[in-house]
């Protein structure tokens, strides 16, 4: 089980993650996402499942027309955690084949 990140590491953790966000009220971080088209979010999102998938941890989405709204944190650990912020990096990388628009 993956311990959830408290003090100097989760401080450390957000700050190598400039483009996520803290979500007031939970432990956990949020980005938004806006692509060209439907087309190149939906893309976008199947990418990320299969990440996903393979990591066995899964993001809280959304999806409307363009944009893509990504939500982490570890529910087995009521908060963010090492697993959260290794996906969140993997998406980075995903949404940069993309070029989002935000």
């Amino acid at each position: 089980m993956t311990a959830r990140l408290t003090g100097k590491a989760r401080d450390e953790a957000l700050a190598s993650l400039p483009h996520w966000t803290e979500v007031t009220g939970r432990d956990a971080i949020r980005r938004d996402f806006r692509f060209a088209d439907f087309n190149e979010a939906w893309g976008f999102m199947n990418r990320v499942a299969l990440a996903a998938e393979k990591a066995d941890h899964h993001p809280e989405w959304s999806n409307v027309y363009r944009t893509v709204d990504i939500l982490l944190t570890s529910h087995d650990v009521k908060g963010l955690s090492e697993r959260d912020v290794a996906l969140a990096r993997v998406i980075d990388m995903i949404a940069a084949d993309f070029s989002p628009k935000s």
